[in-house]
């Protein structure tokens, strides 16, 4: 761009004097103003006599200004020229000095791969990845849990646990809790399940697990009740005494239970005592609020099918608005029957679609032709179909693709 610059100045110089400062650079102005400057000016005639000719002599004809001009025209491009030349040469042997330096320099995998992002080139990514499946032969651990029935592929799928257990030593770190387990009347069948479901418990020192038991003795809950909280709920024992504590205290004020209620409810349905509390609480909102059941009547559904806090909030909703507004379930019959709640709604149509085109649709127990809701959701197609119904498979089935 220099070069082009500089060769347009030089065909716009030959024009006249007026428009000479206008694309001359700064020196070849001051060369050029330099021509006008009086001699009078010089401090000594005798020393500059060859130098005041040299500059005086191109004004006085025209082609004598053009050539001076022309000469320092030509110098200054030299000099830019060679400038600029210079300093390829300085740059480049830098270049190549530095790529030869740094190819003798070790690299590891990570300067490597941080030199590929650095060139827009993507990274592989190389996620640790373990198939327990390749190191049962070598691992007596993972030989004695897939005695015990731990299922090695729902381990293996979740972060982190792999590692873990392949770093497990079955007789220091599993066995003893095994014995702990045993002691607490949990069946040998259980353990395969239970390790499946929480091997984090061989974190967790014993000593801790030992505590939390005997705040249960000291709350007073029966040795086959704590065998059945530790036997369905492999996660309680990961809970301390003080968030067991708080969470029992939860269902026993907002649900007005007794003791005995509350041991009651941890040992028919443990997971409920560890669920997401939050979730606990929309649901409880849901059946007092949308549904309309009263505090005794949802204490009553609390006991008799505590499931129903788990479900979700607005499938839940679906269920009872079929049951109550499309089959007549009234309040009482569906405290009666709560495993109506539990049902998929769906399901329910289905069923009941079939029973009012066979006239069988009743389910007041008052009146002839009774069906009753608990034998409407239980069983599958083929004893709904025989003993509920009665009618046969085909026939349901035929139903089933009409609709």
């Amino acid at each position: 761009m220099i070069i082009l610059r500089n060769l347009r100045f030089i065909t716009k110089v030959t024009k006249t004097d007026a428009n000479i400062p206008n694309y001359l650079p700064k020196n070849i102005r001051s060369l050029r103003n330099q021509t006008r400057q009086r001699v009078e000016s010089l401090t000594t005639k005798e020393e500059h006599t060859d130098h005041v000719e040299k500059l005086a002599q191109p004004t006085r004809t025209e082609q004598r200004v053009n050539t001076g001009i022309t000469e320092a025209v030509n110098k200054y491009l030299k000099n830019e020229l060679r400038h600029i030349e210079n300093k390829e040469n300085i740059d480049v042997p830098t270049i190549q000095t530095n790529a030869t330096h740094s190819s003798h320099l070790p690299a590891n995998d990570e300067e490597i791969d941080d030199q590929l992002l650095d060139v827009g080139e993507a990274k592989k990514d190389y996620v640790p990845t373990f198939n327990l499946a390749a190191y049962v032969n070598k691992s007596p651990t993972l030989q004695k849990f897939l005695q015990l029935g731990v299922d090695l592929h729902s381990i293996e799928r979740r972060k982190g646990l792999a590692k873990f257990t392949l770093g497990l030593d079955f007789e220091k770190d599993v066995q003893p809790y095994l014995y702990f387990l045993q002691d607490q009347g949990v069946p040998a069948e259980s353990f395969g399940e239970l390790i499946t479901k929480n091997p984090l418990i061989f974190k967790i020192d014993i000593d801790d697990l030992q505590t939390r038991v005997n705040y249960l003795e000291s709350k007073k809950f029966t040795a086959v009740q704590r065998q059945r909280i530790f036997t369905y709920n492999p996660f309680w024992l990961m809970f301390s005494t003080h968030r067991i504590d708080k969470r029992l205290g939860h269902f026993q004020k907002e649900f007005h239970l007794n003791g005995d209620d509350v041991r009651f409810l941890a040992s028919k349905q443990p997971r409920l005592i560890t669920y997401n509390m939050d979730h606990i609480r929309k649901a409880s909102f849901c059946i007092r609020e949308e549904m309309g059941f009263d505090k005794d009547e949802i204490k009553c559904l609390l006991l008799s099918k505590p499931r129903l806090w788990m479900i979700n909030s607005d499938e839940l909703i679906e269920r009872f608005a079929y049951a109550h507004q499309t089959m007549g379930l009234s309040h009482d019959l569906l405290i009666q029957f709560p495993e109506v709640l539990t049902s998929r709604e769906f399901r329910l149509r289905q069923r009941h679609e079939f029973l009012a085109t066979l006239g069988r649709a009743q389910y007041d127990p008052e009146k002839d032709l009774y069906t009753s809701p608990k034998d409407l959701v239980s069983g599958n197609d083929y004893h709904f179909v025989r003993n509920v119904a009665k009618s046969d498979l085909e026939t349901y089935e035929l139903f089933l693709k009409t609709r």
